[in-house]
Parts: C-alpha cells; sequence; structure tokens
C-alpha cells in the first residue's frame, strides 16, 4: 500500500459499532508496516491513512479526519511536537498520541503543551501499545501518574507565574481566573466543574469516583459532557484546560 492510501473495507466491527479511524506519522516505513500490523489486530479499530512527515500529516488529517494519531516525535525539518501543535490547533478533536524511542519528563511536558494525550514508547510491547490507544479512546489516560501530576504542578507554577507578571502592571487590571478571559459556549455544571478540579490534580476516573461517593460509569458520563465544553479531545488536555482556568482545589494531605 503507497503511503497516504486509505484502507478500503468495513468501517465497522463485528458487533456493529463504528470502528475507530487512526492515522500514523512515521518517516520510516518499515516501523509503518510494524505499527500498522499490531493496530491490525484489534478488530475496532481502521488504520484511515499512514503520512511520512509533518507537512504530509496535517494534508491527511484534513482529508481523513482521523480520531487518533499515532505521532513520530523525531521527523525531518518539522519535529513531532510542532506537528502536533499545528494539527491540533487546526482539529482540535482529533487525538495525538507521541511516538517516542525514549521516556523523557520534558518531553511529556512539551507534547501534552502541544496538545498530546499523552505517548508510547516504540520499544513497548505490542499489548501496551493497543492498550495505551484503547485507553485515550475511550476517555481515560495512559500515562504514569506521578508524571501527570509532576506536569500538572509545572502548568500550575507556570500560570501563577504569568499570573503574577501580569498583576505587577499597574496599568492593566488582571481578572481574577484566566477563564474570565475565554468563557465557555456552554458553562460547566457544578458537579463537572468538580470533577474538572479533581483532574486537574492528576487523579484517575477511579480515584475521582471514590472521592466523590459516585461510580465510575457517573465519571466517564460527566467526562463525555466535559470534553465538548472545553473544546479538547481526551482527559490529559481537559486536566490541562481546567490548569489554566485555575480550577485545582488545594490537595490533601497524607
Amino acid at each position: 500500500m503507497e503511503v497516504g492510501s486509505t484502507l478500503a473495507g468495513a468501517h465497522s466491527d463485528s458487533s456493529g459499532n463504528p470502528k475507530a479511524r487512526l492515522l500514523i506519522v512515521e518517516d520510516h516505513f518499515f516501523m509503518r508496516e510494524g505499527i500498522k500490523a499490531i493496530l491490525e489486530r484489534d478488530e475496532a479499530l481502521e488504520v484511515a491513512g499512514e503520512a511520512r512527515d509533518a507537512q504530509e500529516a496535517i494534508s491527511r488529517c484534513r482529508d481523513l479526519r482521523p480520531d487518533l494519531i499515532l505521532m513520530d516525535v523525531s521527523m525531518p525539518e518539522m519535529d513531532g511536537i510542532e506537528a502536533t501543535r499545528r494539527i491540533k490547533g487546526l482539529f482540535p478533536q482529533t487525538t495525538v498520541l507521541i511516538l517516542t524511542s525514549r521516556s523523557d519528563p520534558q518531553l511529556l511536558m512539551d507534547a501534552v503543551k502541544a496538545g498530546a494525550a499523552g505517548y508510547v514508547l516504540k520499544g513497548d510491547s505490542q499489548d501496551r501499545m493497543l492498550d495505551a490507544i484503547r485507553a485515550v479512546l475511550g476517555g481515560e489516560t495512559y500515562l504514569d501518574q506521578k508524571l501527570v501530576m509532576t506536569l500538572l504542578r509545572h502548568l500550575g507554577e507556570e500560570a501563577d507565574s504569568r499570573g503574577a507578571r501580569s498583576s505587577a502592571v499597574p496599568q492593566a487590571p488582571v481578572p481574577a481566573a484566566p477563564v474570565a478571559a475565554a468563557p465557555l459556549q456552554k458553562p460547566l455544571t457544578p458537579r463537572e466543574s468538580e470533577i474538572l478540579g479533581h483532574l486537574a490534580q492528576g487523579k484517575t476516573n477511579r480515584q475521582i469516583a471514590t472521592e466523590l461517593h459516585v461510580s465510575l460509569s457517573t465519571v466517564k458520563r460527566h467526562l463525555e459532557h466535559i470534553l465538548p465544553k472545553l473544546g479538547v479531545s481526551d482527559r490529559t488536555q481537559a486536566a490541562v484546560k481546567a490548569v489554566e482556568m485555575g480550577l485545582r482545589p488545594p490537595e490533601r494531605s497524607g
């Protein structure tokens, strides 16, 4: 199959559910073929297309509107981080997972800032790659929780620092919270704001359900309503948005 071609065939699995459409962005042919072979193990996934570089990825994303992109981080001319930033700016509902050969907290920080839901290590097993894809497509996260909490704390510190610098300018009054400068088209309910605040602490769906004394399905249902209100595609970016909005309840000690 030529690069960028779309696979023919059924677009639903054996249960009649629509398949999730994926775009593979990787500059090495054999790596693309290997990833495609892994994805084809899951009948709920469809490789809608492939791209060799960032510019082709943006073009293919415009044509295919995939549900999820597996984005190589190391590519010539434009790397996967910048490609992710541009794609998320054009197509915010498309989820991006970064493909990388190294586990680097700074890479995670840069990727999430660019709009990625997380990253997958190229050296991971086939099952771990599929688990990561299924998780983010199902509204879960597939990031180490300690890394997530570190990331969100750093983002919060950056937001606080920007706010402090802005408040030091006497001639320009600063809104009390960043969300005031960019209100949501459809406001969050009190419960949704509460859940989003816990999400901003890096908590999992199960932890949120336990703390709020609700079922796991209830948390997932609220998140399904929260994501489109925030204009994001996944819970990682919802957490980032929450930090930007100042929805960070005090962490409980002990």
